[in-house]
């Protein structure tokens, strides 16, 4: 009777630990949510580009400043890149490197261009990727960048 009570004890705690960490999906999972974002971007989508950063609390900081939060940043987004197309500039993300900190956090790092007739840029991208509710977003964004000629 006693070897049954620790079996089952056993087998309890063991279902109480939730699914196993697979690194390589995790990993194929952030690497998609920046694709989803260059695509949202490209095709002039801010509110799909921000869906990829964490609502309403991202800790976004660009051009020696911080960025208020996720609605400030979507306004910084939409005052100084929307309109035309031209002004949006075609953004595409390169060199990116994940490294899974714990199960639900990772550091990604790549490169970011944005091309665009006036004011190209060229810079790195340091994000802290939380996983919130099942889905992977940026909680912390850093961009260090420069203007390239045109």
């Amino acid at each position: 009777f006693r070897a049954t009570l620790i079996a089952l004890a056993l087998m309890a705690a063991s279902c109480d630990r939730g699914p196993t960490p697979d690194p390589a999906a995790d990993e194929a999972a952030i690497r998609q949510v920046i694709a989803d974002m260059e695509v949202a971007w490209n095709r002039g989508d801010f509110r799909g580009y921000m869906a990829g950063f964490k609502n309403p609390d991202v800790v976004f900081v660009s051009r020696g400043e911080f960025q208020r939060d996720w609605q400030g940043t979507l306004d910084h987004y939409v005052r100084d890149y929307g309109g035309t197309a031209e002004r949006r500039g075609q953004l595409h993300f390169s060199d990116i490197q994940i490294e899974m900190l714990s199960p639900d956090a990772a550091q990604l790092i790549s490169r970011y261009r944005l091309e665009r007739p006036l004011d190209p840029q060229d810079g790195i991208n340091t994000r802290l990727m939380r996983k919130v509710d099942g889905q992977w977003v940026i909680a912390l964004n850093h961009v260090s960048s420069k203007m390239l000629a045109p």
